[in-house]
């Protein structure tokens, strides 16, 4: 622990459990998205700041810094604020995966748990005027035709991109990958005919989808909030993407900071009206609290890093 750390818990150390009842943040507290404003994410960060913000006792707000699939605002909360006023929200699988693929700004130890907050599935979807009407037509068109169908995501490393690596390493399909800011640019791309498919997650689109059509969800099995839609593992395609989205602080701050936003969190996961506004997004609850989530990222990570070795996606 450097010594900024160890200054930031000094309050902690000493004052214990009563600190995490009486302390209140002394200015307001920014969660940091690493995607552009309307997007997936951003979304998400805004829904829990409104119900963060009576329970914390102090004003949230949203602070989007987008870029590099989401290591720009990552690398910003590593060295920020270990004092309970800075939050970052985190992307999986791109909170892992941005470490392994280049020398990145953070790493998995800069960072203090919260909690998982939601899960969204891949998607593949085109335009509603497309040609391509199953899954297989479009993967068969990549086949024939080898990096000439354009397909977005917001970055390398990012849920979408892995989806398509992944795809690709499974059907022999070559596509030219695409990369955007945050899912709002990709959907405008889509309907302006810039690209021709997306891996964009299937909540956004469900909420989004006039212009759309989806062919394919990535879930281990259908979303109920689209029952009719396929998996990839039903038509033949051994792949399973996901959107987690949570929550950390730098590492160093305080403990009893760190488990007052833990318990903060628990009850907002919890209230009615809440659960009922992410659900209208399409979008499932998945709550996984502080150790044990990061403990469930540290296998994830090795996963990632044995699948870097046989297939490096910062080259697809």
């Amino acid at each position: 622990m450097n010594r900024r750390h160890l200054l930031a818990a000094a309050p902690a150390l000493l004052a214990g459990p009563a600190l995490a009842q009486t302390w209140r943040p002394e200015r307001p507290i920014e969660i940091v998205v690493g995607f552009v404003a309307g997007g997936a994410t951003d979304l998400d960060a805004r829904l829990y700041a409104r119900f963060l913000e009576p329970r914390i006792g102090g004003p949230v707000v949203v602070v989007n810094r987008p870029g590099a699939g989401g290591e720009v605002a990552l690398a910003a909360v590593a060295r920020g604020r270990a004092d309970g006023t800075m939050l970052g929200t985190t992307n999986m699988p791109g909170l892992l995966t941005i470490p392994i693929e280049r020398p990145a700004q953070f790493r998995l130890a800069d960072f203090a748990p919260i909690g998982n907050l939601v899960t969204d599935p891949g998607a593949i979807s085109v335009t509603a005027e497309s040609p391509y009407r199953s899954i297989e037509e479009l993967i068969e068109a990549a086949r024939r035709a080898p990096e000439t169908i354009p397909f977005g995501s917001p970055g390398v490393g990012t849920d979408d991109h892995l989806l398509l690596v992944l795809m690709q390493k499974e059907t022999g399909a070559r596509f030219n990958h695409v990369a955007f800011q945050g899912d709002p640019q990709i959907r405008t791309a889509m309907l302006g005919r810039q690209i021709v498919a997306s891996g964009l997650n299937l909540g956004f689109v469900l909420a989004n989808n006039e212009g759309l059509r989806l062919l394919a969800q990535a879930g281990a099995a259908r979303s109920r909030f689209a029952p009719d839609l396929p998996t990839l593992r039903e038509r033949g395609i051994d792949v399973v993407m996901a959107s987690e989205r949570g929550l950390v602080m730098p590492a160093g701050t305080p403990p009893a900071i760190l488990a007052r936003f833990r318990e903060a969190t628990d009850d907002v996961v919890r209230d009615p009206e809440f659960v009922r506004a992410i659900e209208a997004r399409m979008l499932e609850v998945r709550h996984e609290p502080g150790e044990a989530w990061f403990a469930r990222l540290r296998e994830d990570e090795a996963r990632y890093r044995a699948l870097w070795q046989t297939t490096p996606w910062a080259q697809r």
